[in-house]
């Protein structure tokens, strides 16, 4: 039954490319949070619907003319615990980042449960305040503080997956597990436990859900990660890591075991449809058809790419040859928790890869067209797909304005009453006077604030049918 009724304008990316704007349009949420109606509020459906309010006891709530439902960002790759010390040590390499920075966070936060709390309830509240509606999340190797996140999802409204890290060749003698079995016993530990407290919800209310997470090859056995494959097997886990993300890691990970990132993946079974790697930013033709036909889903971080890899992410291959691709901040590879900014950060470094290629053909960007090659850029229509259906539909939900997905959407408005032209950065000089009339205006007025918005356009969020903003 339709326990909640909205009317306005509508906007969603069904596929890369593709902005779908409905104006004038009636979206009913059911009692458990899902879509159950969109259509034109003059279509027939609508109106009985709206005949119908005093039997739903229902009044629909009217966006501002100058707003819009989106649908909520998803933040593919972050490590929580690091955003204790996020905006340090960008001037490293990777590896040397681990060790002086990373490794130990995520220590101090497991040996001070009291700070884990302070961190991550700021953590996932300032999430919401930027948009972000879920968050496939590296934790810790410590139980109780990825349960401590898991609890804090649920209760401010966070979705997403928790990753509880497995590691037993760690490179810090303080952090790390000290063998194969110490590390799936921990693992199913945690996972009983996440369990046991999920319990007491029914799945529509389920907000997280367990991803099994070997940190990255470098520090996990081959044993190691083959028990983990079969544990996901057998509960039906997803698995997320990372995957040919830098030089030296890619270099570490050869000195070790005399094969290549990608393949020890692939040898060990673990590249398909339940896998989630971040990074891949030495994707290559070779590997562009084995990652398709596997269905795996790549977590792209361009701000932490830019500053941890050598090469950047050929974003625009991936997205002609269908690879199911999102967007991650990885924080702290990251310094900023907004997936808006990844948004633009994934245009501008898809942008600089096709100046390089211009460059290479001594031609112009209007010229490139011409030369019989591809044109690698993005653009921002794109990116919002990434951001929100591209990210979802890897994982195994919505992401789009759909009847029977889940009602995650943030509340857009470009103006208000004390800022008639436009609301934070937003200056928009004609929007008062002339308004908004057609779907192409519209286009116009959601890429400014694409490149100009910022928390202050929020003003509120919806997970699963729930306003938690």
């Amino acid at each position: 039954m339709t326990s909640q009724l909205f009317v306005g304008t509508f906007v969603d990316t069904p596929s890369p490319g593709e902005l779908r704007i409905r104006q004038n349009h009636l979206l009913g949420v059911d009692e458990k949070g899902f879509i159950n109606h969109i259509s034109s509020i003059n279509s027939e459906s609508s109106q009985i619907l709206l005949n119908n309010l005093s039997l739903l006891n229902l009044n629909p709530i009217e966006l501002k003319k100058f707003s819009f439902f989106l649908p909520t960002f998803n933040d593919l790759h972050l490590h929580t615990a690091q955003y204790l010390f996020c905006g340090l040590g960008l001037n490293l390499s990777l590896i040397e980042w681990l060790n002086k920075y990373a490794y130990k966070a995520e220590e101090r936060l497991d040996n001070d449960l009291n700070l884990t709390e302070k961190v991550y309830e700021i953590l996932i509240k300032k999430l919401l305040k930027n948009g972000t509606g879920f968050i496939s999340a590296f934790g810790t190797i410590g139980i109780e503080s990825n349960l401590i996140l898991a609890r804090k999802m649920q209760e401010i409204g966070l979705r997403g997956f928790i990753g509880k890290l497995s590691m037993d060749q760690s490179p810090r003698p303080t952090y790390g597990e000290s063998s194969v079995n110490d590390s799936i016993s921990s693992l199913i530990e945690f996972l009983d436990k996440l369990e046991d407290y999920l319990s007491k919800f029914q799945s529509h209310e389920r907000l997280v859900q367990p991803i099994i997470t070997p940190r990255y090859v470098p520090v996990c056995s081959d044993e190691l990660l083959l028990k983990l494959k079969k544990l996901g097997d057998e509960r039906g886990i997803r698995v997320q890591s990372h995957m040919c993300e830098g030089r030296d890691q890619m270099d570490l990970v050869y000195k070790q075991r005399g094969k290549k990132d990608q393949d020890i993946w692939n040898d060990l079974g673990f590249l398909g449809p339940n896998t989630l790697q971040a990074h891949v930013t030495y994707l290559d033709e070779e590997m562009i058809p084995l990652l398709k036909d596997r269905q795996i889903t790549i977590a792209h971080c361009p701000l932490s790419n830019a500053y941890l890899s050598e090469k950047q992410f050929p974003l625009r291959e991936a997205l002609d040859h269908s690879l199911n691709v999102g967007l991650g901040t990885d924080i702290a590879g990251g310094y900023t928790l907004s997936i808006q900014n990844q948004m633009r950060q994934a245009v501008v470094i898809s942008r600089l890869r096709e100046g390089a290629r211009c460059e290479k053909l001594n031609c112009s960007f209007a010229e490139s067209t011409n030369k019989g090659e591809k044109n690698l850029s993005i653009d921002w229509v794109e990116s919002i797909y990434l951001a929100t259906r591209g990210g979802k539909k890897g994982m195994g939900l919505g992401g789009c304005l759909e009847v029977g997905m889940e009602f995650d959407v943030q509340l857009i408005e470009l103006t208000d009453e004390e800022s008639p032209s436009g609301i934070g950065a937003l200056d928009l000089f004609d929007i008062e006077s002339k308004g908004i009339d057609s779907e192409e205006e519209w286009k116009r007025y959601i890429e400014r604030w694409w490149c100009n918005g910022d928390e202050r356009n929020r003003k509120n969020m919806w997970i699963q049918g729930r306003k938690v903003l």
